[in-house]
């Protein structure tokens, strides 16, 4: 750590930085005052919280270049910036660094209906990609549920899903190019909107990669055409575990619907009491089922996917007659997070992946391993590929945070014990970054290491996330012991 400057040093060295930065964007796009950047101080992990030094707004690629290469020979970090809305705090701030927002890189480039491709700059919200293209008869695939506030640019460096992820893929099966500025400055293009792509696969090396390699500018997005028809059907089971059966049993079937998500009675009343949408109250679970394709091939997938959640239990099945119901069951579940207000004070949001079929197992596990802290769970998932969301419920003013934190820690754990992974697309930022060495040995590692070290030399770029500091998973835990901020201030200005 470098030693603190005396107070007025530090200070005018402060006010060097800001004019210098000022000067690289246009006017009012330097936010530097401590009243304005409470707003920034986390992302969508709130439990943690930290003031960035400063916070640019550029609007173009040029001022991004610009931005990154005095950052780097000023050795101050930049933590990358799309909406705030991740969950494992990758774009909480450094004491010391800047967080370079793309909120105003905002435009739709263009829009190719014969290709089937949409260009945005980074600060596009996800579904303005669908407003604007839906007129012609298309839409934006992935759909996380965050989709009216989070932008491209953070869902490619998360690889977001959603709940249709199922039958179209997350962001890195909808995505075709990338423009990127690296830490140096370098403005470089990746991908392009044709359909195959030679050499090495650098597309997929960014996406997903968290604002550790580089910031990204410009996207390349695939449109589809909005189906003939689509059909939903909620039902009802007496446990999530054979909930979780039925699932099997659709993929084991053959089909593939287009989503498939599981509620349990937590989820379903918090919901119901949040939104109105329909959900029965008094019931363990239920599993929300969409296919979609043309009218024909819908109606037969729909009748098939009813036999088969009969003859794996569900006590009750209602379909959605019209769009209009059908929206409304996705919108009850889309809203599954924010409704956790109506019974918890707070709640810590996990996205462990495990393989579908031992969905009931891991259910079960979390059950006893939320009797055994003392803490509500309650469960919300993507079923079709396995993606939980497990909604840990406590009460930061009752010192539950840090029993919330182990609990989380000990789901993720289970889902790299049978077979699974530690993040199915809300990343590994802070959160997840000691429990590392769980799913990952040293060698895996070094070699992301080495890859980080090879687009970002000078190491400025979102330090401190992803990598852990420690190498042994009986050492990993969430975030840092004992609560503290995973970043102390380093005083350099």
């Amino acid at each position: 750590m470098n030693q603190a400057a005396p107070q007025p040093q530090r200070l005018a060295r402060r006010a060097e930085l800001v004019r210098r930065l000022g000067r690289l964007v246009d006017e009012g796009g330097l936010i530097h005052r401590p009243e304005d950047l409470v707003a920034y101080e986390c992302d969508g992990l709130s439990a943690y919280r930290q003031a960035p030094l400063a916070v640019a707004l550029p609007t173009s690629a040029g001022q991004v270049s610009g931005l990154l290469r005095a950052c780097t020979e000023l050795d101050i970090p930049v933590v990358p910036w799309g909406a705030g809305t991740g969950l494992s705090g990758g774009a909480l701030p450094l004491g010391d660094g800047v967080v370079l927002s793309t909120a105003r890189m905002n435009r739709i480039l263009d829009i190719d209906l014969e290709d089937r491709t949409v260009t945005v700059e980074p600060g596009v919200t996800n579904l303005s990609v669908t407003h604007a293209v839906s007129p012609h008869g298309f839409y934006y695939a992935p759909d996380p549920s965050s989709q009216i506030a989070c932008t491209i640019g953070g869902n490619v460096a998360e690889n977001a899903g959603g709940v249709h992820c199922l039958k179209y893929g997350t962001t890195t099966n909808n995505l075709l190019g990338l423009q990127v500025v690296l830490s140096d400055g370098e403005i470089v293009d990746i991908g392009s909107a044709a359909m195959e792509r030679a050499g090495y696969d650098m597309l997929a090396l960014f996406t997903g990669s968290e604002g550790l390699l580089g910031v990204i500018t410009r996207a390349t997005l695939r449109i589809l055409p909005k189906p003939e028809s689509a059909r939903a059907l909620m039902a009802v089971f007496d446990s999530v575990s054979a909930a979780a059966g039925a699932v099997a049993a659709i993929i084991g079937s053959g089909l593939v619907p287009a989503g498939m998500e599981i509620m349990d009675r937590l989820s379903i009343e918090a919901v119901e009491e949040f939104l109105g949408c329909g959900y029965p109250l008094g019931v363990e679970s239920l599993l929300l089922v969409e296919v979609d394709g043309p009218a024909a091939e819908v109606e037969e997938q729909i009748d098939a996917v009813e036999r088969t959640v009969s003859g794996a239990g569900a006590t009750k099945i209602s379909r959605a007659d019209s769009p209009e119901e059908r929206q409304r069951l996705w919108a009850g579940r889309k809203a599954a997070f924010p409704a956790m207000g109506r019974i918890s004070p707070d709640y810590y949001c996990m996205d462990g992946t495990i393989p579908r079929g031992r969905l009931p197992e891991v259910l079960e596990r979390i059950a006893a391993l939320s009797e055994a802290y003392g803490l509500r769970v309650a469960n919300v998932f993507h079923a079709g590929d396995g993606n939980l969301h497990p909604l840990v419920l406590y009460d930061s003013s009752a010192g539950e945070l840090e029993p919330a934190e182990e609990l989380g820690g000990e789901i993720l754990k289970l889902c790299v014990e049978v077979g699974g992974v530690l993040s199915g697309e809300h990343g590994i930022g802070v959160e997840k970054r000691d429990l590392m060495p769980c799913q990952l040995s040293d060698d895996d590692l070094d070699l992301q290491e080495e890859l980080k070290g090879a687009f970002d030399p000078a190491g400025v770029l979102n330090p401190g996330k992803v990598y852990p500091s420690l190498r042994t998973c009986a050492e990993g835990r969430m975030h840092v012991p004992g609560g503290r901020l995973p970043f102390p201030e380093l005083e350099r200005f």
